[in-house]
């Protein structure tokens, strides 16, 4: 007997005349302006321009979102380039598909770029903007609750997320109940924004430190969250190809933790970011 469950939304596109208004967007910008508001916040207290973030920010969101399509239409082209599919349908990021590794990739770049133009350093911007990414990250996973997409395997247990039939598998098309793995990276998501705030006063983490405690911190919950999903997804040896992704990330910050030399002093660092 189910005793409970969580109910997907009833809908997910709202309409102002012909104009849609899409959670998924929604949830994205959120997360953005929350991620935005908060490293505004860590940058100035650590005696940084407030509006250097704003400026930054100009080039990292948009380069990160476009990185972030890039890496889910490469990792799974078939879903736009097979026989039968539409390929102008890589372009509709409104409809979901947008991979954190791709994102975090051009959106460093575009970081970067506008880090150059206000003579800041990337290292340091990049910590004190470390928490806010988690947060965004999490905010951004409701979109996918609002798509009913990305969520697990069939589960009974009582916080299992109820999937409407046209959202549902084909090989599974009969079972309504699945994993929330969305909800599960979320909370885990939230916990590791803590542990980052924890890790900063307990710990010396400058030089691009934090943000590679948050890496780490990300990867060990993507791994195991990844291996519940049963979304489209290719695999290599056995493994979904996010969950290889997050290893390989996982283990390269792990290393730059450990291993990694500072170059700089403390002191010559723009700022060390506080909150």
């Amino acid at each position: 007997m189910i005793l409970a469950s969580i109910p997907s939304p009833a809908r997910g596109v709202w309409h102002l005349g012909p104009v849609p208004i899409r959670a998924y967007a929604l949830c994205i910008i959120a997360g953005i302006i929350v991620a935005v508001i908060l490293t505004r916040r860590r940058w100035a207290a650590g005696g940084g321009r407030a509006d250097d973030v704003l400026d930054i920010a100009m080039w990292a969101v948009p380069f990160g979102i476009v990185g972030g399509r890039l890496y889910h239409v490469i990792t799974s082209p078939e879903l736009y380039f097979a026989a039968g599919r539409q390929p102008i349908r890589a372009l509709y990021i409104w409809d979901g598909g947008l991979g954190i590794w791709g994102a975090i990739a051009l959106g460093a770049l575009g970081a970067w770029i506008g880090c150059r133009q206000l003579g800041v350093k990337l290292p340091a911007f990049a910590d004190a903007a470390a928490p806010g990414l988690l947060l965004a990250q999490a905010i951004g996973r409701l979109g996918n609750y609002f798509n009913q997409e990305l969520y697990g395997a069939p589960t009974t247990l009582p916080w299992a997320l109820r999937i409407d039939p046209a959202h549902r598998p084909a090989d599974s098309a009969d079972i309504a109940l699945y994993h929330p793995t969305f909800l599960y990276e979320l909370l885990w998501c939230v916990a590791g924004f803590f542990v980052l705030l924890w890790a900063e006063k307990r710990f010396s983490l400058a030089h691009g430190r934090l943000l590679a405690l948050c890496i780490v911190t990300y990867t060990l919950g993507r791994v195991w969250i990844e291996a519940l999903r049963v979304d489209h997804a290719n695999h290599l040896l056995g493994l979904r190809l996010n969950v290889w992704t997050s290893i390989i990330i996982f283990s390269g910050a792990v290393a730059f933790l450990l291993f990694g030399r500072r170059t700089e002093s403390a002191a010559s660092e723009n700022v060390r970011p506080a909150l």
